[in-house]
């Protein structure tokens, strides 16, 4: 089967000459005076205010997909996750203790204040990577705590993270359902 195709002409664009507007010379002149404009230096004050570094404890600590990124610093106290209180944001007695329990574990509840950024996995998981993240702070400020921390398993990264699927099956183990015929 032959099909035609539209042949169609492109008609040539005409541009039209645009109107200029009829300026005189004098007006000419003050354009290009106005152009130039003199810019002179301003004095201003500011307050700034020179913040001092405080010095912290930094660590680390991880369970499942959770992070918690844990700040304790000498002066203050409470504990703050992710900019609210802990019975805020940890609001069930159980999850609390999780977190203060390397804490009560030394007996350093009220000498330290901390700041955590934590992200990741659920509420549980949450509260154990701070639980973890402040045991390896207090660590690093002495190291004579290390074997009481250790003894109670605060220190040890809990490696248990959710198997990968697999091609083929459901989940990471459950296969398709078997069918006789």
């Amino acid at each position: 089967m032959i099909t035609k195709k539209k042949i169609t002409e492109k008609k040539p664009v005409v541009k039209k000459p645009k109107k200029k507007a009829v300026v005189s010379a004098e007006a000419k002149k003050e354009l290009k005076q106005e152009k130039v404009v003199k810019v002179e230096p301003i004095e201003v004050e500011a307050n700034v205010k020179k913040m001092k570094k405080e010095t912290y404890l930094y660590a680390v600590g991880r369970r499942k997909t959770a992070m918690a990124k844990v700040r304790g610093y000498s002066e203050g106290k409470g504990i703050t996750v992710n900019t609210k209180n802990l019975p805020v944001y940890f609001g069930t007695a159980e999850l609390q203790k999780i977190v203060l329990s390397p804490l009560n574990a030394l007996g350093v509840e009220s000498k330290l204040s901390w700041k955590i950024n934590v992200a990741g996995g659920g509420t549980h998981a949450q509260a154990e990577a701070v639980r973890h993240g402040i045991s390896q702070a207090l660590v690093k400020r002495n190291e004579e705590d290390r074997p009481l921390l250790k003894k109670a398993g605060f220190l040890t990264r809990d490696p248990r993270v959710k198997e990968r699927k697999k091609p083929g099956l459901k989940r990471a183990r459950r296969a398709p359902q078997w069918a006789k015929r």
